[in-house]
């Protein structure tokens, strides 16, 4: 993943049809945001000022010139997935996936520290994006999310954005449990550091699942949410704002 679609913001560094287009934002786009939501905050429930969050929202518009607004989520770290492409959404679909087999239609999950997914399919029919924190991983949600795309996984792409990283990230039993005991091969995600405590693999994570869906081409991952100040933190900020990934298909 390097620089590209627009100043301050990540392009992801795959191979799909020149016709689909991703991007993550940063928190060092110019925006209205200020306090510790400063700079590019795109997320409407962490406490920042709804105005500023509606200027930031216009401006990714123009910044990436989208077709359209991106169909924002009422993300609740489940596993349903909306159809983006459905007439009938509200504003803002409770879900934490979306799928769209249309040009046009964007598509965008909002993360500080959960892993951002995005899927496509070989020959750009169809895409994806997905908010994969833990209890969304140990839901099924990455598998939900390819069972919409509705083509043979095996000709799916997927794209893991930046999430914290397994040095800066300690879980307890509780979650470790929620995957060793589906899968007995998901140990190796997890890391003991002290008694009860592990460290959590959520790129690792994300991957078994996807293979145990039938997805092999799978890039992306290595960043630290945490250790990075271009991203918006959870675990290091507490207060913080909520950076986008986004796919779509131009025409």
């Amino acid at each position: 993943m390097g620089l590209g679609i627009a100043r301050g913001c990540l392009a992801p560094g795959w191979r799909v049809p020149a016709r689909v287009r991703a991007a993550v934002t940063t928190r060092h786009i110019a925006g209205a945001s200020q306090g510790p939501h400063a700079g590019f905050n795109l997320g409407t429930r962490c406490g920042d000022d709804a105005l500023a969050v509606a200027w930031n929202r216009g401006a990714l518009v123009r910044l990436l010139a989208l077709p359209r607004g991106p169909l924002w989520l009422q993300q609740v770290h489940g596993c349903a997935v909306v159809d983006a492409d459905r007439d009938d959404l509200p504003e803002e679909p409770v879900a934490d996936a979306a799928v769209s087999h249309r040009a046009g239609v964007v598509l965008a999950v909002l993360t500080a520290d959960c892993l951002p997914v995005l899927l496509c399919a070989d020959d750009g029919s169809a895409v994806g994006a997905a908010h994969a924190g833990w209890r969304g991983l140990a839901a099924g949600v990455l598998e939900a999310a390819v069972a919409a795309l509705r083509v043979p996984p095996a000709r799916v792409q997927a794209w893991l954005g930046p999430a914290i990283g397994a040095a800066s990230y300690e879980v307890g039993e509780e979650v470790r449990s929620a995957f060793v005991d589906a899968d007995a091969q998901a140990a190796s995600a997890f890391a003991p550091t002290r008694a009860g405590h592990w460290h959590c693999d959520l790129a690792a994570l994300a991957r078994q699942r996807l293979a145990g869906a039938g997805v092999g081409a799978v890039s992306g991952g290595g960043y630290d949410t945490l250790g990075d100040p271009r991203f918006y933190s959870f675990r290091r900020e507490r207060s913080t704002g909520r950076f986008a990934t986004l796919i779509w298909r131009e025409s």
